[in-house]
């Protein structure tokens, strides 16, 4: 665990575990190795079980010893429809070893007038593991009017990959390529969408798979594009990315700037009407379809007449065109540098001395004007002021190029624990629409079909929402918001319910783990406010 500097060692995994009968039954076992200097605590908040000394960190660097207490490190993130201060207000919680935490003024007086404003996310709140005992926090609320429970963990994710949707023409890689991080392989390239190139990254496979530096790369990469941060990755046969969530994509080095208006030749059908009249002929190269106007079917329902132009490329019907050259970082998603060179020749006696010829790619960056000379030659000339403006309104027409990194995680599994004694009572419950599941307070769409697989934006997430535990695994907050009676009914940890303001005075039930503070932060506005909220199902 060379990256976790302050590890403290693992433990030894010899012993038999017998597990101690605390209050409720959720006492804290012994350690794993009975030889463990007793002014160690170890941690059982993932399976790695550190055994950590006073004032250190575990190997996740989440749990630390304070003064013999084993403490959640990070505070836990409380949302709110608006906050006074812009800056982050961290408030410590009145625990023991929570004095020690340096906070701000609190700014809740505890008016439950204001209640259903508050929202606890799982962000810092510690996790359930060892899946035995209920969430951290289950607090009762009102929204509305209404009862409500939610329920908030931080889960542990194996099964759990980032989409990136990458919004550029440009050729990245052929599909199924590996993509790596620092030399391993931890993702691929998959299926193309509309204008952007697609990523598969992390998932069980590389984290858990390959080998001890596969996963731990894995696990590094997911949780820096989690965070929010940018990261550095190679694609085997293709490009060199930079990618961030919610910036421009850098591909060998040049920043991205524009989003594809379309494809060839949808972007010929769009601006026909304005090509018409100033051009005679008008090529759209694009890697997926290229356009040919006076071909296609809007320049015969603008009555334009046939250039005589012969493309290379496979036809696919008339005026669009397969394959006309190689993907590549050239025009339109092709490796072409030449735009002439994807034209074959021309038809003598359509063709004609004098036909103004413009090619342009999908989105406008690459454009040229021709005309055509006595012997049928494609001449270069200075494009007419009128044929540059659509050119530009082209450009104009495509949206920024940005990197979309949406997290995807099986939630089916056992951190369902904390939240009922019968588990399949909550999966049935989301498919019923009775729960609201969130992640990090940013609306989860949930898949259709079994278990609990959720799909959030981590752009609408708070920022450094993610972590790893060395197992490795990614670690990502979740919540269920629901009436309390549906929680009742789905056999809910009634006993373990307390109120919002009891969630916000001392933090979470449990002595062992536990956050030490709140922070607030005010709720994304692109977010709908979780409570009451009908769930994203598909």
């Amino acid at each position: 665990m060379t990256e976790h500097t302050k590890t403290d060692g693992l433990p030894g995994m010899d012993m038999p575990v017998v597990a101690e009968a605390g209050a409720g039954g959720f006492g804290k076992a012994p350690p794993r190795n009975e030889k463990m200097s007793t002014a160690k605590v170890e941690c059982n908040a993932c399976p790695v079980l550190c055994q950590i000394s006073d004032g250190r960190t575990g190997a996740c660097d989440r749990y630390a010893n304070r003064e013999g207490v084993l403490v959640r490190v990070d505070p836990v993130v409380l949302l709110r429809r608006e906050i006074a201060s812009e800056a982050p207000t961290l408030v410590p919680f009145d625990r023991p070893a929570a004095d020690k935490v340096e906070g701000g003024a609190p700014d809740w007086n505890g008016d439950l007038l204001h209640a259903d404003e508050v929202f606890v996310t799982g962000v810092g709140s510690s996790t359930t593991y060892p899946d035995y005992k209920p969430a951290p926090f289950i607090v009762a609320s009102k929204a509305q009017g209404v009862d409500m429970v939610t329920v908030v963990t931080e889960g542990i994710f194996s099964y759990c990959s980032f989409k990136v949707k990458i919004d550029t023409d440009r050729f990245l890689g052929s599909e199924q390529a590996n993509v790596r991080y620092r030399g391993e392989v931890v993702g691929h390239v998959t299926t193309a969408e509309y204008g952007s190139q697609m990523l598969s990254l992390g998932g069980v496979h590389h984290l858990t798979g390959g080998s001890k530096k596969e996963g731990r790369m894995t696990a590094e990469l997911m949780q820096l594009l989690g965070n929010k941060k940018a990261v550095e990755c190679t694609i085997d046969g293709g490009s060199t990315l930079v990618i961030q969530a919610g910036r421009a994509p850098i591909v060998n080095g040049v920043e991205e700037q524009r989003m594809r208006v379309g494809c060839g030749s949808a972007a010929v059908g769009i601006f026909a009407r304005q090509f018409a009249g100033v051009a005679d002929e008008v090529v759209v190269v694009d890697d997926h379809i290229t356009g040919v106007l006076t071909e296609h079917q809007a320049g015969r329902c603008l009555d334009m007449a046939p250039s005589g132009i012969q493309m290379l490329g496979r036809k696919s019907t008339p005026g669009r065109y397969f394959q006309v050259a190689n993907p590549g970082n050239g025009w339109g998603g092709t490796d072409i540098a030449d735009p002439l060179s994807i034209i074959e020749g021309w038809e003598e006696g359509v063709a004609r001395p004098g036909l103004r010829l413009l090619m342009t790619s999908t989105t406008g960056e690459h454009a040229q004007w021709y005309v055509l000379d006595e012997a049928l030659k494609p001449v270069e000339q200075p494009m007419p002021p009128e044929v540059r403006r659509i050119v530009e309104r082209i450009g104009e027409n495509c949206e920024p190029s940005l990197c979309t990194v949406l997290f995807l995680g099986g939630a089916g599994g056992s951190l369902r624990a904390g939240v009922t004694e019968n588990p399949v009572l909550l999966t049935r419950a989301i498919k019923r629409a009775l729960v609201n599941v969130t992640c990090g307070g940013a609306p989860a769409y949930v898949w259709p079909g079994g278990g609990i697989t959720v799909m959030a934006d981590v752009m609408r997430m708070p920022d450094n929402s993610f972590g790893t535990v060395p197992t490795p695994a990614i670690v990502a907050p979740i919540e269920f918001s629901m009436r309390q009676a549906d929680y009742e009914a789905l056999g809910g940890h009634m006993e373990h319910i307390f109120p919002l303001e009891q969630a916000l005075a001392r933090g979470a039930w449990q002595e062992d783990g536990a956050p030490l503070a709140r922070q607030w932060l005010v709720m994304d506005d692109a977010n709908p406010w979780p409570l009451g909220h009908t769930p994203m199902l598909g």
